[in-house]
């Protein structure tokens, strides 16, 4: 019987303490300001939700014979130095630990390696610094830093889009509920691509256009899709002038506009470390191609012979044709930069040809307007439940199989 009582009161002093420290963090999250604590709520529930999940499915995995198979067990091993912890080591997986061996090479030394545009790994020399050396753990920093900043942005352009805080807070929720969001939270460029260029379109509707130019700059050295960035942009700045044209309005744009000529700049000052580091101007274009065999091709004929290609192929393919299917339907006629942007991040990656297949996925989680033309649908409750749970349960599914890394389905 003590005993039994003494377990009785520990168990009633921690739901004490549990209840005091949810008290604690409503109390702090009344203190900040809208929109805060709704982004606040996604991402936290976001964060809970996939770790949870993944412990789960890697456990399961972890008593499936065969699994992963040999050629996958190296990629474990990686996982594994990363860190003992699985919550933080499951979300470096194919080009995350590339981006870490980026992030880790020494810039006096050799460098061989000029496949990915370096913003991402260079961000985690000094933020791995300050955390002793860590540069995984900065990567995920980033990225989860960056996944934040791209949910606060988002409300804001929404709001200016939209017009409506409610179509706000459901464009950030599908935000976070796009069939690959999950890879926000990864050591992947996702969320910081993302986030610039959300911030980019933001800065732009306010006419802001050094900071513009600024973030374009960084946006295009994050990713060779950011350089395509500057056209969307300049479509924004057309919009506000009445889509005039002619000589003086040409002369008006430039002198307004100027800042977006720091987007070929930021792509061009990373063509300037491969010819300083590699001798080569293209080293890019050459470890595209010597590594994954991709060529500059007619995106349309990759897209069709993928529809008509193995099953799945067939099925990201089948993706790329709904985003493009949602965007001509969902977007305005004001909206037209954005429907560009988003058919931009949909061609580009199938320009490259049937190489990028295995990534189209991820490539297709860019085209951020896709949440735009959905939070003007689901303007009805019961629209917006169904819809919520429809690309959760879309998410979940796709979350799974990327942890069975061996499906080769989402890299």
């Amino acid at each position: 019987m003590h005993r039994w009582r003494s377990g009785r009161g520990r168990s009633t002093a921690l739901a004490s303490r549990l209840n005091g420290a949810a008290r604690a963090g409503a109390r702090l999250a009344g203190r900040l300001p809208a929109p805060w604590p709704y982004l606040l709520g996604l991402f936290v529930g976001a964060k809970l939700l996939l770790t949870l999940v993944g412990l789960l499915v890697l456990h399961a995995w972890d008593g499936v014979p065969g699994a992963p198979p040999p050629d996958e067990a190296a990629m474990w091993a990686q996982q594994r130095e990363v860190s003992g912890h699985r919550w933080i080591s499951f979300w470096f997986a194919w080009d995350a630990l590339l981006y870490l061996r980026l992030s880790e090479l020494p810039l006096t030394g050799p460098w061989a390696d000029f496949g990915f545009p370096l913003l991402y790994p260079f961000l985690a020399r000094p933020v791995g610094a300050l955390l002793g050396g860590d540069n995984a753990l900065a990567l995920l920093v980033i990225s989860n830093i960056a996944f934040l900043l791209a949910l606060w942005y988002g409300h804001q352009l929404a709001v200016l889009l939209l017009g409506d805080p409610d179509a706000a807070r459901r464009f950030t929720r599908y935000l976070v509920l796009l069939p690959t969001a999950f890879l926000f939270q990864a050591a992947l460029t996702e969320s910081l691509f993302v986030c610039l260029a959300l911030a980019a379109f933001y800065y732009a509707e306010r006419r802001r256009w050094l900071l513009v130019g600024v973030l374009g700059y960084f946006l295009a050295m994050s990713r060779s899709l950011g350089l395509l960035v500057a056209l969307p942009l300049a479509l924004v700045l057309l919009r506000q002038h009445d889509w005039r044209l002619g000589s003086r309005a040409l002369l008006g744009y430039l002198r307004i506009g100027w800042p977006l000529l720091l987007l070929p700049a930021g792509w061009f000052t990373f063509m300037a470390f491969c010819r300083w580091r590699g001798g080569d101007w293209f080293a890019y274009q050459h470890a595209q191609r010597a590594g994954w065999g991709i060529e500059v091709q007619n995106p349309v004929p990759v897209l069709l012979g993928g529809l008509a290609g193995e099953p799945q192929d067939a099925a990201r393919v089948w993706f790329a044709v709904a985003v493009l299917a949602v965007l001509a339907a969902g977007l305005r006629r004001r909206e037209v930069p954005y429907l560009v942007y988003g058919v931009l991040m949909v061609l580009v990656p199938l320009s490259m040809g049937p190489a990028v297949y295995k990534s189209l996925l991820r490539y297709l989680l860019a085209a951020f307007p896709v949440a735009l033309a959905l939070a003007r649908w689901a303007r009805r409750a019961s629209v917006d439940v169904w819809l919520t749970a429809a690309l959760a349960l879309v998410q979940g599914a796709l979350f799974v199989l990327w942890l069975s890394y061996w499906t080769h389905l989402i890299i």
